[in-house]
């Protein structure tokens, strides 16, 4: 099964791996998923460059990160868990007292033995991250006057924001899109898991001889969404029907979804309908709770029907965003549920009829011999379900969609399609 293979994969290569939005980790997990798909292509964007409000930021790498007490004993180890340092932290290298480090160490009080996962993307800062119970140690152990040397050994260069993007061609022009991220250090749930269920699905459709396209993209959050939409934007207006941004899908507690904005889409209905297939109990959550890269695709303008696919939603478990979400938080058999439910929703998407109207405004119909001499002419009706048939076709509903607005039944709907393909009025 392909997903034990990815699976594997993730845990033994991707799992160790210190990611963030730029940087060598991140362009070494797309060249990790690249050995498996060599048509993957690997794209980059550089420092400074503008896209939409936001600006590419510096690349950060990071070699090490560490704090030494007054007798040179490594009290946090970066090398332990790529976590204990503040994503993105500039390097530093000075003495402090115990005062001025116990501040610029970060934990969470609720869940004490848990390392936080915390980023400073865009705005200057150092810092460390350990358990709640490491820190009140390291006060009980330590007074005030005790000094340390606090070590992180990273750079920020003018560079390049990385991302991968695969494109299985179909016969139509029409493309579902499906969009997982890459930035996050080593997390299993929230980082890995839409990953390993994007390299399973490529794997299932490449061997499929599909009429519509399916465009897989590996992004970092936010930002790496942000410049897919504005370098592919007109492209995706014209072409994309819908799909599915993937993230905690790991996990077999539960299966839930965030649909679009307004819950309305053909990728709304697709996903439904696949948990109605498959038997699965599900969980809706409103799109007042987004979290993830279904903010900009829904974004005002921007307005593709993408909805999002969970097992157990972001910041609704208690390992998110800790040192906790590893290997033991996700499973094979949570992979493979999440797995059939995107790639049983993708083919519904795929098997919907979805006209687009050829022409801005209405056709002239006379022009084409298709509108009648005269009002009474029986033609007249065939014309009137013709152009009401037009007025729906705007790439956002399938037949049974139309045939309800219609009031007609599919099959009557079904003749007007082809009629209306065969004369080139429609795609």
């Amino acid at each position: 099964m392909s997903t034990s293979k990815y699976f594997n994969i993730a845990k033994n290569e991707l799992f160790p791996i210190c990611r963030s939005i730029t940087g060598e980790g991140t362009l070494k997990t797309l060249k990790i998923i690249k050995k498996q798909f060599q048509s993957l292509k690997i794209l980059s964007v550089k420092s400074g460059d503008k896209y939409f409000d936001w600006k590419i930021p510096l690349q950060w790498d990071i070699q090490d990160g560490f704090v030494l007490d007054s007798k040179k004993k490594k009290i946090i180890d970066f090398k332990k868990n790529n976590l204990h340092v503040v994503n993105y932290s500039s390097p530093v290298n000075k003495k402090i007292f115990l005062n001025e480090l116990l501040t610029r160490i970060h934990t969470i009080k609720k869940n004490q033995n848990a390392i936080p996962y915390h980023t400073s993307y865009y705005k200057k800062y150092w810092g460390f991250c350990t358990t709640h119970t490491q820190k009140e140690n390291i006060k009980k152990t330590y007074k005030k006057n005790d000094s340390f040397h606090v070590v992180i050994k990273s750079k920020l260069k003018k560079g390049f924001l990385n991302y991968g993007e695969l494109l299985i061609k179909g016969k139509s022009k029409q493309e579902i899109l499906i969009s997982t991220y890459i930035c996050h250090p080593s997390m299993a749930n929230n980082e890995l898991s839409g990953p390993i269920v994007s390299m399973s699905l490529i794997n299932f459709f490449l061997k499929k001889k599909l009429d519509k396209s399916i465009r897989f993209i590996f992004i970092p959050e936010t930002i790496g969404a942000i410049v897919f939409l504005k370098k592919n934007l007109k492209h995706l207006k014209e072409n994309l029907i819908g799909g599915y941004n993937l993230t905690c899908i790991g996990d077999d507690r539960m299966h839930s979804c965030m649909l679009t904005k307004y819950g309305k889409s053909l990728s709304d209905s697709s996903l439904l309908e696949a948990y109605k297939k498959l038997k699965i109990k599900f969980k809706i959550f409103s799109f007042l709770k987004r979290g993830s890269d279904e903010r900009q695709y829904n974004s005002p303008g921007i307005d593709l029907p993408i909805a999002a696919i969970f097992r157990t939603k972001y910041g609704e478990y208690p390992e998110y965003h800790t040192s906790l979400d590893d290997f033991s938080v996700i499973s094979k058999k949570g992979i493979k549920g999440g797995f059939s439910v995107a790639k049983t929703a993708m083919q519904i998407l795929l098997n919907k009829k979805i006209p687009k109207n050829n022409f801005l405004c209405e056709p002239f119909m006379s022009k084409k011999n298709l509108y009648p001499k005269f009002s009474a002419d029986k033609k007249s009706f065939f014309i009137s379900d013709i152009m009401n048939f037009l007025v729906y076709s705007d790439g956002s509903n399938d037949l049974n969609s139309i045939s309800k607005y219609l009031g007609k039944s599919i099959m009557e709907t079904n003749k007007i399609y082809n009629f209306l393909l065969k004369k080139k009025l429609i795609r």
